[in-house]
């Protein structure tokens, strides 16, 4: 079933086409990701499915009874409710319903009802609780709970009010409500921003499970491949559907780039060709020459022209050369501990970095990576211990958050202002190669999306020629051919790389090590992120293994003591059977004696049996209770 068909979208922006004669269709339980450079149009799009923006021309058509989520990248608002507060709203019919079933509940319980009255009663409660049921209401509490949980909230989060929460808190929160309202389509507008691996890797696990359809816009290329089964790639204004994941649309990519630009060389020579001939024709002068001449211009004029695949390759050009060379040590990390208001980062840490290590640094968000950079940098104290650079190492540091940008500047006094030797040629000429021309020189940093600020801190990186790059998520705000010519970069710079990142695709194809800060510990793994996965699946395992083991030990323990227990408890049994069968013996013989003519006529004799035979009943009353309790 078809749940949204598009066709002939078209959109422009002062008169300048941004979408073209856009057509598709997603169908039932379809993963689809959006991709293309940034100001492609992938947000237009976007916005006309979700009607903040209205087309030129073409039709959007969503199917009958569809439920639509839509996730916008940038979320703020604000709210006195808690988060949990704020997530049980997305189950407030359900709630309401159970509120009514109670009622109902109680009024059947009224004696005064007529046997017509509860009758009716019970046929909207039956009606309520069936559908209370078959809408998962007595789950709804741990439904909240478990998605919090995977979002990365804590325990401690769920009772903050949301006016006191961070903006990638908010974000997570809208989020969360998302997945937990119920729908059968979901649109999605990079969904993994303020999201740690742990809680990617959630949202990955959800959505690939959800039953539902997903329009996801993202440049994160390890999720796409993780969850999307379709791929829409916006290029030059037009989009093209590939019916397969991530991988395979990269790899379609490429060999439809080698066809388009093979086609285009072969009609370029073809062109030159032709123009060689009518230039022959033409200086011929003759009148049979000339219209031949005339004849193949007009063909040359109506012919198809082949675009240049060329030129929608991104031009930005990143080259990484350290200015000298360090020695071998780089790094060495001496029992570090650091910490705010009582609550300890890491502890003990003690590690080293040689020249040429790629390393990334992996773990859940307020872990202390960014502090730990900081102490590297010497931007911050350590609580205890030291790190110490080696021989020539000099520090280039990619803060995530751009603080070394004024957004006062334009692009080109701030960029003057790191390199004031430079000259206006030189300026101009190092910003071209990372897409800033024309106006955009003249633009405040202020007024530059994520993207442009990004490439703009990364230029100044490049220029630094540090040895040593400490990069605070560096593909952030990056489209995905602007981390392709990052990644390139990185693999063939001769320096040393200690990387923060949640871009698993950017650390597979970068790092050598990785660091997982875990618990205030950090522990080192050689290989990249896939590598490194494997290698923590293993840890998981062998420590079930052992926590099996440990248990099995605990059982056959358990089993033992209770053996004992069934050994002792069996030979108590038989001590109590046996006294319990040596005082019926002795009442038997009471009994006996009571009976006898010359007992009963001896009045002292006969009181001393009764005696003795009231003490043995109550002694054996008292065994057989005992016994009784051994069973």
């Amino acid at each position: 079933m078809i749940v949204l068909s598009v066709n002939g979208l078209t959109k422009s922006f002062l008169s300048e086409n941004i979408l073209e004669n856009v057509t598709f269709s997603i169908s039932d339980r379809d993963k689809v990701g959006i991709v293309g450079d940034n100001g492609s149009g992938k947000t237009t799009l976007f916005n006309l499915l979700i009607k903040d923006l209205s087309a030129d021309s073409g039709d959007i058509n969503f199917a009958k009874n569809i439920n639509l989520s839509i996730l916008k990248q940038n979320i703020s608002y604000t709210s006195d409710k808690s988060v949990y507060e704020e997530c049980l709203e997305v189950f407030e019919k359900i709630i309401l319903l159970e509120k009514e079933i109670r009622e109902l509940e109680i009024e059947m319980g009224n004696n005064d009802l007529s046997e017509e009255e509860i009758h009716k009663l019970f046929d909207i409660y039956e009606s309520k609780r069936h559908y209370f049921e078959e809408n998962n209401g007595y789950s709804y509490n741990s439904k909240i709970r478990g998605v919090l949980f995977g979002l990365g909230f804590l325990e401690q989060d769920f009772s903050k009010s949301v006016n006191n929460l961070s903006g990638g808190q908010k974000s997570r929160l809208h989020l969360a409500k998302i997945l937990l309202k119920p729908s059968n389509l979901i649109l999605l507008d990079e969904p993994t921003n303020h999201l740690d691996i742990e809680s990617i890797q959630f949202l990955e696990s959800y959505l690939r499970e959800y039953r539902g359809s997903c329009l996801i816009i993202s440049h994160d290329r390890y999720f796409l491949n993780a969850v999307c089964n379709r791929i829409f790639s916006i290029e030059n204004k037009k989009l093209k559907v590939f019916n397969c994941g991530y991988d395979e649309y990269i790899s379609r990519r490429e060999k439809d780039f080698e066809v388009n630009r093979h086609l285009y060389e072969k009609q370029q020579k073809e062109i030159s060709r032709q123009k060689e001939i009518i230039q022959r024709f033409e200086n011929y002068g003759n009148n049979r020459f000339i219209k031949q001449a005339s004849s193949r211009r007009k063909l040359l004029d109506k012919m198809d022209l082949i675009e240049n695949p060329e030129i929608y390759k991104n031009s930005m050009k990143l080259k990484l050369v350290p200015e000298v060379e360090s020695g071998k040590d780089v790094l060495t990390i001496s029992d570090l501990s650091m910490g705010f208001n009582d609550k300890i980062l890491f502890d003990d840490i003690n590690l080293n970095v040689y020249k040429g290590d790629k390393i990334g640094l992996v773990g859940k968000n307020g872990v202390g990576k960014t502090t730990l950079f900081k102490i590297i940098c010497n931007n911050l104290e350590a609580i205890k211990g030291k790190c110490d650079l080696g021989a020539r190492v000099s520090i280039g540091y990619y803060d995530q958050e751009q603080k070394t940008l004024s957004n006062q500047n334009t692009v080109m006094d701030e960029f003057w202002d790191a390199y004031p030797k430079m000259n206006n040629f030189e300026v101009r000429s190092h910003l071209a190669k990372f897409n800033f021309f024309d106006e955009d020189l003249f633009k405040s940093v202020g007024e530059l999306s994520g993207g442009e600020r990004a490439r703009l801190e990364l230029l100044k990186l490049m220029l630094s020629k540090s040895n040593f790059l400490l990069l605070d998520e560096p593909t952030n705000h990056l489209d995905i051919e602007s981390k392709e010519v990052l990644e390139n970069a990185i693999v063939d710079y001769s320096g040393t790389v200690l990387t923060i990142s949640h871009d698993r695709y950017f650390l597979n194809k970068v790092v050598n090590k990785i660091w997982y800060l875990e618990e205030g510990k950090i522990t080192e793994f050689y290989g990249n992120y896939d590598y490194f996965l494997e290698k923590l699946n293993e840890k998981d395992e062998v420590e079930e293994k052992l926590i099996s083991k440990t248990e099995i030990e605990k059982e056959k323990k358990k089993k033992k003591e209770k053996e004992k227990e069934e050994r002792a408890k069996k030979q108590k049994l038989k001590e109590i059977e046996n006294k319990i069968f040596e005082i019926e013996e002795k009442i038997e013989i009471c009994n006996k004696d009571i009976q006898n003519p010359e007992i009963f006529n001896d009045k002292d004799k006969f009181l001393q049996i009764g005696e003795d035979l009231s003490r043995l009943i109550k002694e054996k009353e008292k065994l057989y209770l005992e016994w009784e309790n051994y069973l």
